[in-house]
């Protein structure tokens, strides 16, 4: 390979597009039901007369179901074949949202959710691997890019469809609508991915299973736990955050020891990959965390409908769709040191905006920013995960796939659970209405609570004045937390500082090369 066929990678064929294919609607399937379902929480407390705790069960099991089962996606991947599990994870998740619509009661929705977070937790793991396998390391940013329009996209379309399909049909149609998605990636998945070979050198970690998936799933308990109860102190939160970090860092230790652990943390020694996957993980914290706040702002201080609040979302769509593939080819060309650094500010000085919100912000100017955001968006994500997997060979590729996946769904679980516990923090402290309780708890209804609940119609016997005020206190709370996940944008910039700033040597892109086996036909 000479050093202009590197600065110039092949073109992505037909036969890698087909797989690219696949994988997306595998990743549309998983991101999309994550939003579409966080929409219908409140239609499901009514439907099944619940709590908010217990619906917000419908996100936390599937959010465990999907930690206890990626860090199998790897030894699963080379022991059984990528296509045939890919299949299965599918079918899991299409079969689990069947289940999901016929739920009659809170604790049937919450069982079959974690069916279907079995096989969502594989989709993404094992699509990447696929990807990455298919298209081999000098092509593997343009295909990343493919991959991620439905990782940015999600947030966005999943609120609007959520509250389209609530409003005009019924919310088992959130489920639903997976059926014919799934039963197509099924077939599509069927014709287009190349036949297995799976090649199984290597034993099960038993150990490294009991000590990895439980801990896991027992500190994103604790986390998720964290919105519910408002602190740290409460005892479901830290006794399994606690339990859940002793067994993650046992498990750091012993993986170490065992020739072929169920997570390879060696694959750290590759500078490239840890400074990537470091950098993915802070950008995850602080953008998914705060992110999920903008829509709520729509929402609680403005006064829209979900529909609504989906709708003035998409300028952040529209900016990720417009950069992401010219990222995707940069990545292929330039070091993605040299340009996420600049992505990272669009996003910081769009992000900078929603620090000012009040009651009566101009749309004009959030719509803006959620653009120069999406701008942004679009070449910082799939660009850092493309450096992190670019240098990973052979058997390298599905576990690495496996970490960064991980890393991912760790970040985002705290960015989220740190940004919500803030934002109640700050509206735990609005002013006690007197006289005015809550019938169902007895508790004063704040002022902060009156005025969202004015906001969608609530007609409660409070004077105009206060409303406003407890708006105000609503939107100054938005604002201060919006401060918190800028903060963390910031932050940000510390690990990107590290990313590679030169293209590796062409003997180690041929090594690269060589080891991921490039073409789809070869995929084992």
């Amino acid at each position: 390979m000479t050093d202009t066929a590197a600065a110039q990678p092949a073109k992505l064929d037909a036969a890698v597009l087909k797989i690219a294919g696949v994988v997306v609607l595998g990743a549309i399937m998983s991101i999309l039901d994550i939003t579409v379902v966080s929409v219908a929480l409140p239609t499901f407390q009514t439907e099944f007369d619940a709590t908010y705790a217990q619906v917000a069960w419908t996100l936390t099991g599937y959010t465990l179901a999907l930690a206890t089962v990626i860090p199998l996606s790897g030894w699963a991947a080379d022991r059984f074949g990528t296509k045939r599990l890919y299949m299965l994870a599918l079918f899991l998740f299409t079969a689990g949202s069947v289940l999901c619509a016929t739920a009659g009661s809170i604790e049937q929705l919450v069982t079959y959710r974690v069916i279907q977070g079995l096989g969502g937790g594989m989709l993404m793991p094992l699509g990447m691997t696929i990807m990455t396998r298919a298209a081999g390391p000098e092509r593997i940013g343009r295909l990343m890019a493919v991959l991620g329009i439905p990782m940015l996209l999600g947030p966005i379309g999943g609120p609007i469809l959520g509250g389209w399909l609530i409003e005009a049909a019924s919310w088992h149609w959130v489920f639903l609508i997976n059926l014919p998605i799934g039963i197509i990636g099924l077939v599509y998945a069927q014709f287009a991915l190349p036949k297995d070979d799976p090649k199984p050198s290597e034993s099960f970690d038993f150990v490294g299973m009991l000590m990895l998936s439980p801990g896991l799933a027992l500190f994103l308990f604790g986390v998720s736990s964290l919105p519910e109860t408002g602190t740290i102190t409460a005892t479901k939160v830290w006794v399994t955050m606690l339990i859940g970090a002793l067994l993650v860092i046992g498990f750091v230790f012993y993986s170490f020891k065992p020739k072929h652990p169920l997570l390879d943390l060696r694959l750290f020694r590759n500078k490239r990959l840890a400074i990537s996957s470091i950098s993915l993980f802070v950008f995850i914290i602080a953008f998914m965390g705060a992110g999920l706040l903008f829509p709520s702002y729509f929402l609680q201080v403005r006064g829209e409908s979900t529909l609504h609040a989906g709708l003035l979302m998409a300028p952040q769509g529209i900016g990720a769709m417009i950069t992401m593939p010219i990222a995707g080819m940069l990545a292929d060309r330039i070091p993605v040191g040299r340009t996420v650094p600049f992505a990272m500010a669009l996003i910081a000085a769009g992000f900078f905006a929603f620090t000012q919100v009040g009651t009566d912000t101009s749309y004009l100017l959030l719509c803006g920013s959620l653009f120069v955001m999406g701008l942004g968006m679009g070449g910082t994500m799939m660009p850092i995960m493309t450096s992190a997997l670019r240098t990973l060979t052979g058997p390298e590729v599905a576990r690495g796939s496996t970490l960064v996946n991980i890393m991912q769904q760790i970040g985002g679980s705290i960015g989220t659970a740190t940004m919500s516990v803030i934002l109640t923090s700050h509206l735990n402290g609005s002013a006690p209405i007197p006289g005015l309780n809550d019938p169902s708890s007895g508790e004063p209804i704040t002022e902060a609570q009156a005025a969202i609940a004015a906001q969608h119609g609530s007609q409660l016997p409070v004077p105009p004045e206060i409303i406003q005020r407890g708006l105000a206190f609503v939107a100054d709370s938005f604002a201060s937390t919006f401060w918190v996940g800028f903060f963390l944008v910031l932050v940000t910039f510390i690990p990107i500082a590290f990313l590679p700033r030169k293209r590796p040597p062409v003997t180690e892109a041929l090594s690269a090369e060589e080891g991921a086996v490039p073409t789809p036909v070869v995929m084992h």
